[in-house]
């Protein structure tokens, strides 16, 4: 064997266990993070969720909006992503304590009982004006003495909470925002940011979020802005599990 071809052999042997080093390493990231993903998210692979469906109070019967349809959507491929699977129910029709497994629940308490029971017990902090016939206040939030007025298709809120039980377990992921844009918002920032939420927050901790919606109607659920970290004051009085 000359010397060029030894020199190809070599290189094609090098490059091929560069190759495969290559290949091992990106699918150790890869499970990884995927491994961190499921247990932030509470979705072990093969594991069951609750999706709680909010009701659109301007539908009849059980119409839900469009944009909470589509924020559903998006946690559907979330769960999908984890290797777990869904149950939807409507939100007058959950019957789960904490902790049993993992809930995401959309809409804000006016379209939400769930949510409505989730803030009570645990964001006693919060306190949402569900009178929209009031045109000044209606769906405004009250956060440690600060008011958050609705100001549609300029300026939105949304509450995006990680919540345990007292006794751990399972996660429940909390979108209440003031409009159905405003869930489907806080469920796309959970879905993109959720690496970055779960270094900061560990990944069984809670937290609950204040998000602004910037001028949806020009860039619908996609300019969000957090306004505040308000888990202190929105979770003062109970006992998380943290």
């Amino acid at each position: 064997m000359n010397d060029d071809v030894r020199n190809i052999a070599l290189g094609l042997v090098a490059s091929g266990v560069s190759a495969t080093a290559g290949w091992f390493f990106r699918t150790y990231l890869w499970r990884r993070q995927l491994r961190r993903k499921r247990e932030f998210f509470g979705l072990p692979g093969g594991s069951e969720c609750l999706l709680v469906v909010n009701q659109d109070p301007s539908a009849s019967g059980r119409g839900v909006s469009r944009h909470d349809a589509f924020a559903l959507l998006e946690l559907s491929a979330l769960i999908k992503e984890c290797g777990a699977h869904a149950d939807i129910v409507v939100h007058d029709a959950a019957r789960q304590g904490f902790g049993i497994r993992t809930e995401f629940c959309v809409g804000g308490p006016a379209s939400n009982r769930r949510t409505e029971a989730h803030l009570r017990s645990m964001l006693p902090g919060v306190e949402v004006n569900t009178d929209f016939e009031d045109a000044a206040e209606g769906g405004a939030f009250t956060i440690g003495g600060e008011s958050y007025r609705l100001q549609k298709g300029t300026a939105e809120y949304v509450l995006l909470a990680r919540l345990t039980g007292p006794e751990g377990g399972r996660p429940v992921f909390l979108a209440s925002g003031q409009r159905g844009i405003t869930n489907q918002a806080a469920v796309r920032y959970l879905a993109r940011h959720h690496t970055r939420l779960a270094r900061r927050h560990g990944l069984d901790g809670t937290f609950c979020l204040l998000l602004k919606v910037v001028n949806s109607d020009a860039y619908g659920p996609d300019m969000v802005e957090q306004v505040a970290d308000v888990t202190a004051s929105a979770t003062a009085g109970t006992v998380t599990g943290r």
